[in-house]
């Protein structure tokens, strides 16, 4: 009896101690009490303490601010500071869950090869190291197609802003405010610039942050159309015209592209699933028919 009772105590002990170091300290929570509110919520503080112990195993050396990944967090409309930190705590954890989860299945399933079981354990692992890549890339795609196709009717509507007698500026505070109930992606990033240029930052150097931030080609070359008629003393309005104009050919283009590829993509669906069960439909009463007929030809009946 006495290895079951170290055992149930070293975990209580293991779980206690778990417990009081998830605890925030009397320091802490009066800290809080007086500090603003940063925005973030408890549910991400407390995922990435946990998490955030094992990022050092699989971490590079020298993620800084201006890294590659930082600026994918960015593009996927993550500003967290420790975004990275939950990245690649995920990143070491995904893969021993993963590995764990497959190593169990095939005890379940009986698996006695050694070699097939490594294998598989391998694939699981593989796959919960490349998951946090695939859900950051597939929210980077959802974003910038978001600020795609909701950024024409806002180069409309900075025209009309433009035309009716608002300087540049005011133009995007006001393009900001309306374009906030279609999407809230391109809102978050015009505000940004709106508070970049009001700190002080170039209407250049705002413009091209926020084509960095977004990642989306279009905003690069508004950002790019904006500087020029700054610099080479153009219309501003006439410029918008042109951009708007060629901004939603470029929609028009890519809805008619994909409209394209909607029936090359229901073929494989079309001859698996549906062709089947309309060829059984057709042919099953015949088939019948013809058993009930042959049948008893073939049996030496009349």
């Amino acid at each position: 009896m006495l290895l079951p009772i170290l055992v149930f105590i070293t975990v209580s002990l293991a779980i206690g101690g778990f417990v009081v170091w998830m605890l925030p300290t009397r320091t802490e929570q009066r800290l809080r009490a007086v500090a603003p509110s940063s925005g973030k919520s408890a549910w991400t503080e407390t995922a990435v303490k946990i998490v955030g112990p094992f990022a050092q195993l699989s971490s590079p050396t020298g993620d800084g601010e201006t890294s590659p990944l930082r600026l994918k967090f960015l593009n996927a409309g993550i500003r967290h500071p420790d975004a990275s930190l939950f990245y690649f705590g995920l990143k070491t954890l995904l893969p021993l869950g993963f590995a764990g989860l497959a190593f169990v299945a095939m005890r379940a399933a009986g698996a006695d090869n050694g070699l097939t079981t490594l294998l598989w354990l391998a694939v699981a692992a593989l796959f919960g190291c490349y998951l946090p890549n695939i859900v950051l890339r597939m929210m980077i795609k959802g974003r910038q197609r978001e600020i795609f196709e909701n950024f024409p009717d806002a180069a409309d509507l900075m025209l009309v802003c433009v035309e009716a007698g608002l300087g540049l500026d005011a133009a995007l505070v006001k393009v900001t405010e309306e374009i906030r109930v279609k999407s809230v992606a391109l809102a978050q990033e015009l505000h940004w610039t709106n508070l970049e240029m009001r700190a002080g930052g170039t209407r250049e150097k705002s413009l091209r942050n926020l084509a960095l931030r977004t990642g989306v080609e279009e905003i690069g070359t508004f950002a790019t159309m904006l500087t020029q008629a700054d610099r080479f003393g153009t219309s501003i309005g006439e410029s918008l015209r042109v951009f708007s104009e060629d901004l939603r050919h470029k929609r028009q283009v890519r809805a008619e592209e994909l409209a394209a590829k909607v029936p090359t993509k229901m073929l494989l669906p079309l001859v698996l699933c549906i062709f089947p069960c309309i060829s059984m439909v057709i042919l099953t009463p015949a088939i019948i028919r013809m058993v009930r007929i042959i049948g008893p030809m073939l049996g030496g009946g009349h």
